[in-house]
């Protein structure tokens, strides 16, 4: 679904001339994807965004009010969390707004430096919260470890989720309880069985995000090295899959860029793909005029 379908679908559901909420007001799905366009270049995007969120979280106040039943009070729970995520982008500051266009413009000439000298250019991938596992499968494709038709966010979240799922000593240690509102888990403590499971269902059925656990994972369950490049030191993130016969004398490395500040929120992967010839000629005239 496009960003303008999803935030018509959005509107129909926050719209206060509805006679009554709609059923798919809870759809975990929608706000996923409504969370994930928060980080969206295009600030009238995030803007739009933000402020739907908030209508759902009123209407959905309203119903609760109306019905009182655990179930309503639970949505309006969730509404009232994501539309304090939300009201950050609605409020604006000057100067730090300033301050965070100016670490972005520091984060792309880095990241774009440091691309050049590996030879290798970002192919964008979509904001959608599925950015890490996209920009992976595009890497496999690149690779020829998963054909075209393969190559999508839906095979490498169901491949790390499944890694992560069968090895749970080697990633339990590195997911707290207090990881996040998907777990349901206490505030401390490491996650219980259950927790656990929960968040690797989370990791295969939703827009959820990926980070270090997820990168290496992947890595494993592909047998192929990963390497995050970043602004901050070090620069070079290097995931490797450190399993005795499996791809040791593999030369093939899938290389991703993370940014934190270039997307809206951050936390934003993309694919790195060779340059071809002419983008090398550009990056070299660029360089000397710079």
């Amino acid at each position: 679904m496009g960003k303008r379908a999803k935030l018509k679908k959005a509107f129909l559901i926050a719209s206060p001339s509805t006679s009554s909420p709609p059923s798919n007001v809870d759809d975990q799905e929608l706000m996923d994807d409504l969370l994930a366009q928060l980080d969206a270049k295009d600030k009238h995007v995030q803007s739009e965004t933000a402020t739907i969120i908030n209508d759902i979280c009123i209407n959905t106040q309203s119903e609760v009010q109306e019905k009182r039943d655990p179930k309503s009070r639970f949505l309006a729970r969730q509404a009232k969390k994501a539309a304090a995520f939300a009201q950050t982008h609605l409020a604006t500051d000057p100067e730090a707004d300033a301050r965070l266009q100016k670490e972005a413009e520091l984060e792309e000439k880095t990241i774009n430096r440091i691309c050049d000298e590996l030879g290798v250019q970002i192919h964008e991938v979509e904001p959608d919260g599925h950015c890490l596992y996209s920009a992976v499968a595009d890497q496999l494709a690149l690779l020829g470890i998963l054909d075209s038709p393969r190559a999508h966010y839906a095979t490498t979240r169901l491949a790390a989720s499944n890694y992560i799922f069968s090895h749970p000593n080697d990633f339990l240690p590195f997911l707290p309880s207090n990881d996040g509102e998907i777990t349901g888990a206490p505030d401390t403590g490491l996650m219980t069985p259950q927790q656990f499971e929960k968040y690797c269902m989370a990791i295969r059925d939703t827009g959820v995000w990926g980070g270090e656990p997820e990168i290496l994972a992947l890595s494993r369950a592909f047998a192929v090295p990963i390497h995050v490049i970043q602004s901050e030191s070090p620069s070079i993130v290097e995931h490797n899959p450190s399993l005795p016969g499996r791809g040791s004398a593999n030369r093939k490395v899938a290389r991703i860029s993370y940014h934190r500040r270039m997307y809206g929120l951050g936390e934003h992967y993309n694919s790195l793909r060779p340059k071809s010839g002419l983008s090398k000629i550009s990056s070299t005239i660029q360089s000397i005029l710079t």
